[in-house]
């Protein structure tokens, strides 16, 4: 018998996606609502408490609301917003952390779904804090790219616009109040005691992103090598399917030097790179917006919360 799956809010750029990842799987059966009835609590209270699993793929306030129509004990939600991230009660969805939050995806009925730049920042900061190499209080900074899909269909419509501004042929920086809605879930989830510095942009690319944090040795726990850094990592993420910590430097994967941040489109991985030198380390992780940093992770996540080999049906 196929597991019954709903997505509320399937007509955004990530249940979209979501569904996608979906459709050719005989294990699975999609719930659909009708078209007139999308917006209506009583239609999707009934699909939800029907479903297995359901996919929240709604602004937070409606994940919220959303989230408290689900009264069955047996069905296990995928939020895909921030409304969640760091709520208490809830699992979050980024299982290569540690083994407790692996176990905890397996386990909870409530799952939060990482936010993507998130994503990328908790990959390298975590495991510093968490190793005692970079102390809580370390004045973090974060930049990344993005590509344009992640600001949703109207931003992907906008880059299409064969009339839009010359500007959007350049990286536009944005987020510049630092106020962004991931920088807490970063905070948090990363064990830091301050919220870091953040600096986002966008750029004229479908999908994909590189998340950097530059960190002085002399300022973390012993001043360790970026021999020694990198070491660290490869021990950390051992073993992991989705997570790949790459050679030191890149050297032999990185034409060039440059690190693209488009080169996982249309995957569910995650690379992390440990670049610099024994005073300055610059600690990359390169992704898919809309893989690993949205519905491929949604994916990942629904098949350790369903038992099955959490690979199935990604890339």
């Amino acid at each position: 018998m196929a597991y019954q799956i709903f997505i509320d809010g399937q007509e955004g750029t990530t249940g979209l996606k979501i569904l996608d990842r979906l459709a050719a799987r005989p294990d699975l059966e999609i719930l659909k609502i009708d078209e007139e009835k999308r917006k209506d609590p009583a239609e999707r209270r009934k699909l939800i408490n029907a479903s297995d699993i359901t996919f929240l793929c709604l602004p937070d306030a409606a994940a919220i609301e959303a989230a408290a129509l689900a009264t069955n004990d047996h069905v296990k939600i995928i939020d895909a917003s921030t409304a969640h991230r760091v709520a208490p009660g809830w699992a979050y969805g980024f299982p290569e952390l540690s083994g407790g939050h692996r176990a905890a995806i397996a386990a909870s009925h409530r799952i939060a779904n990482p936010g993507c730049y998130a994503t990328g920042f908790i990959s390298v900061a975590a495991p510093m804090v968490r190793k005692g190499w970079m102390p809580a209080d370390y004045p973090v900074v974060c930049h990344a790219v993005s590509g344009y899909s992640g600001g949703g269909k109207k931003m992907i419509a906008a880059y299409a616009d064969p009339h839009r501004p010359a500007e959007y042929q350049s990286v536009r920086q944005y987020g510049l109040t630092q106020s962004h809605k991931h920088q807490k879930e970063m905070q948090v989830l990363s064990g830091l005691a301050d919220i870091p510095i953040f600096n986002p942009a966008v750029s004229d690319f479908y999908s994909g992103m590189t998340v950097s944090v530059p960190l002085y040795t002399r300022l973390l726990s012993g001043k360790p090598s970026v021999r020694a850094i990198h070491e660290m990592f490869c021990e950390y993420y051992a073993g992991q399917h989705f997570v790949q910590v790459m050679p030191l430097m890149g050297e032999g994967v990185l034409e060039g030097g440059f690190l693209p941040s488009n080169q996982l489109a249309g995957t569910n991985l995650l690379q992390i790179f440990v670049c610099g030198n024994d005073d300055r380390v610059l600690l990359a992780a390169c992704l898919d917006n809309l893989g690993k940093g949205a519905s491929g992770a949604a994916v990942q996540n629904m098949n350790i919360a369903l038992g099955l080999d959490e690979t199935t049906g990604l890339l």
